[in-house]
């Protein structure tokens, strides 16, 4: 068995913090088997060296290594991709095409970000876990694959199942071992000697001196949090190599190409999503239910007292803010229709005092103020029969002005008006 430094120069690794030699042991230790790989870790720090590692130490390191990034493959696409696909499956399928599983017969498969796997696909990749077994999209027959599947993900997994993105019992065959690789702010003195290999490396690639870090520089280097990890740092040190005159760099420089250098303050860490996922839209819709339930009761209140009371100026007057809430402006347009409305109406109706009080009409004049008087008994008559068809109509309906009116083949807000106008 090889040992860890061994592994270190043959593959590259730069570090010799003890998350990193650990990582690098039981990669060692379970190459030998066929024993599914999870590589846990953030964006960046390299976990692609794992699958490598574990590849070449096996005894399947002459077969095929397929390396599939799952975040970058369509959710249409990837079934295809991974099992195949049967001519005729799908539009565009012209031809009948071999999958990942089916290429990597005999070696092993790195699926980086699986945690980005559409659930069906999940479901898949769970059967030829549990049996090796799989089909083709389009195809009712059973294929066979042996393959070695090690698998990488910066996804909190236990957040993922909680949310049901993804699959528990996919989750438990994937990690039968766990490989975690520490985020390189918990590598603080292995930054320089990755810096000063990078800054090596681009000096060889651009034919140009080596860029140097002042002491000063050094320490801002360390300090750094590096979010992005070793990719961010490689690509600081070659933006430095190409545009840099001055081949030692300040802390001044070097601070320039660094993001939010001004701050040191320590990064915020989610530890749970509970609290930003109050937004999310299930909650807002609860929101909404909860509120339109609360104006239906508020509504139901009014509509019952009205019933009891059967006096609208009383109980608009004890809940005008409710009314207003409900109707808005409709309220108030209504009432100023009313008053508009009803001063016409008495103008219309209304009655010459001299011709109800006159003491000594001529026969003429009595004949005219008896067909006035004619009319005014015929206008109220009307007028008392509209008010007990709308009453009526109201009690037949419990009060509810929607069927009230289109009963009385009249608006809703013209009923309104009746209501307010009548005293109802």
């Amino acid at each position: 068995m090889e040992s860890v430094q061994a592994i270190k120069q043959r593959f590259g690794i730069i570090g010799n913090t003890p998350g990193l030699n650990r990582a690098i042991e039981k990669a060692i230790q379970v190459a030998p088997t066929d024993i599914s790989v999870l590589v846990t870790g953030e964006s960046g720090v390299g976990k692609e060296s794992i699958p490598k590692i574990i590849h070449q130490l096996s005894h399947r390191k002459h077969n095929k290594y397929i390396a599939v990034n799952c975040g970058a493959i369509p959710e249409g696409t990837i079934d295809s991709e991974l099992f195949g696909h049967e001519k005729g499956a799908f539009t565009g399928a012209t031809q009948t095409r071999e999958g990942y599983f089916e290429v990597a017969d005999g070696g092993t498969i790195f699926l980086d970000e699986v945690g980005e796997l559409p659930l069906t696909t999940q479901v898949r990749l769970l059967r030829v876990l549990e049996n090796g077994e799989f089909l083709k999209v389009g195809s009712s027959k059973v294929q066979k694959t042996n393959v070695r599947i090690v698998a990488a993900t910066n996804v909190n997994m236990f957040e993922a199942i909680e949310k049901e993105k993804f699959r528990e019992d996919l989750y438990y065959r994937l990690s039968t071992v766990e490989i975690h690789l520490p985020p390189l702010r918990e590598r603080q003195e292995d930054i320089h000697l990755l810096f000063r290999k990078f800054a090596s490396d681009f000096a060889l690639k651009y034919k140009m001196p080596t860029i140097k870090l002042s002491d000063s520089a050094v320490q801002v280097l360390i300090k750094h949090r590096w979010s992005g990890n070793i990719r961010q740092l490689r690509n600081i040190a070659e933006q430095l190599s190409v545009l840099e005159q001055n081949r030692t760099i300040s802390a001044e420089t070097l601070m320039s190409y660094l993001p939010n250098s001004s701050s040191n303050l320590p990064a915020v860490i989610k530890t749970s999503k509970s609290e930003s996922d109050f937004s999310s839209e299930r909650e807002i819709l609860y929101k909404v239910l909860f509120d339109m339930k609360s104006d239906l009761n508020d509504l139901k209140k009014l509509t019952l007292e009205l019933m009891k009371s059967g006096n609208t100026k009383d109980v608009e007057k004890s809940h005008e803010g409710l009314i207003q809430k409900i109707y808005g402006n409709e309220s108030n347009d209504d009432e100023a229709d009313y008053e508009e409305e009803t001063a016409h109406s008495s103008e219309v109706l209304s009655i010459p005092e001299h011709t109800i009080h006159r003491e000594a009409p001529d026969p003429v004049t009595d004949k005219y103020h008896f067909a006035e008087e004619i009319e005014e008994e015929e206008t109220l008559s009307l007028q008392d029969k509209e008010l007990e068809l709308i009453k009526k109509s109201l009690e037949r309906h419990g009060g509810k002005r929607k069927l009230a009116a289109a009963e009385l083949g009249i608006s809703e807000r013209t009923l309104y008006r009746k209501i307010k106008q009548y005293d109802l």
